[in-house]
């Protein structure tokens, strides 16, 4: 074994170790680890057309894919998870410590990273040796998806809410009438119900205006007069910290949801019109998960138990089940307070 025939088994081993380190913090962190695939991306995002952008220097660790049937060979980082890969893998790196020139990796680019179509092993070594950009034969896929790095939406519920991103700005253009507008779920299902607000949106307005709303118009104005003013009250009171690892949108459907759940119970007592605001702060006091709360919550139900306030009621149909926050797969529902 001469030196380089040496110090690509270095190489490849450093390698497979990092692999490893790599598949026991996505254990304990509970996220995927394995290349993604571009096949599953297809599926769960239109793709409207491509355009062929040349050869080009590209970020390695934005390369985060494979369109091949690889995806045990290599971890999300690139890195061999597998002996198997070690043959091909050392006489790439070898070539490259003999200083030989390699041709330029084929690239499918979608939003902000890439998948590789030919040239797994190159990625693999480059990504080893800290190499920071390789040149790269690019296709560009375009979609209406903004495709990141972000592991959360890198695994396969996210790529789900990515495809119901995709088909609601298809359906509303909202990303025309507001560039500026960024609407993200954590979880699937909340872009079904955006779309179902509009409708209903739409429906009042031509009430309240005694004509017909086109489309454009209810999206603009549920954005504009529903949307953001509940957004700017999450904002205003913080609530985005009460709810770590949850989204603004998922916010809104919270607050909405609690506070239809809240006016029907004053609706029964006759009392008074909850509005957005006070609805946010009920949420935050009886929903969020941070210990502090939940131990104010355990608190305040042992004082209503002594004083005997938990009493059932007489009246056998008081009160309403408060819905069930469908995004929320951390949060508790209760109907007592």
């Amino acid at each position: 074994m001469d030196s380089f025939s040496f110090q690509a088994e270095r190489d490849f081993n450093e390698a497979r170790w990092r692999s490893f380190l790599n598949d026991v913090g996505a254990f304990f962190e509970r996220r995927p680890n394995e290349l993604l695939s571009f096949d599953a991306v297809r599926r769960a995002l239109p793709v409207y057309s491509q355009s062929y952008r040349g050869v080009q220097q590209v970020p390695v660790d934005k390369i985060i894919g494979t369109t091949s049937n690889r995806y045990a060979d290599f971890d999300r980082a690139f890195l061999p998870s597998q002996a198997r890969t070690k043959a091909r893998w050392k006489a790439i790196d070898e070539l490259r410590l003999r200083d030989i020139s390699l041709p330029p990796i084929q690239l499918y680019k979608v939003g902000e990273v890439y998948f590789v179509r030919d040239g797994h092993h190159r990625v693999s070594v480059a990504r080893q040796i800290g190499q920071t950009d390789i040149d790269a034969e690019v296709i560009e896929m375009q979609t209406h998806t903004p495709l990141t790095k972000n592991i959360r939406r890198l695994d396969p519920r996210g790529l789900q809410a990515l495809g119901e991103y995709a088909v609601f700005f298809e359906k509303t253009r909202l990303d025309k009438f507001r560039p500026d507008v960024n609407i993200e779920f954590s979880q699937p299902g909340g872009y079904a119900r955006l779309l179902e607000h509009i409708v209903v949106h739409q429906y009042l307005l031509g009430l309240d205006y005694r004509r017909d709303v086109t489309w454009e118009q209810a999206v603009t104005d549920w954005h504009d007069y529903v949307y953001m003013p509940i957004i700017t009250i999450i904002r205003e009171r913080n609530v985005m910290s009460e709810f770590p690892g949850r989204t603004e949108a998922d916010l809104y459907l919270w607050v909405t949801d609690h506070h239809w759940w809240l006016n029907q119970q004053e609706l029964r007592r006759h009392t008074h019109d909850v509005g957005f605001d006070e609805a946010a702060e009920h949420l935050v006091r009886t929903k969020s998960p941070r210990l502090a709360r939940k131990i104010a919550r355990a608190l305040r139900a042992w004082v209503a138990a002594w004083r005997g306030e938990n009493m059932p009621s007489s009246d056998p149909h008081a009160g309403l089940p408060e819905p069930a926050l469908e995004i929320s797969g951390e949060i508790e529902t209760s109907d007592a307070r």
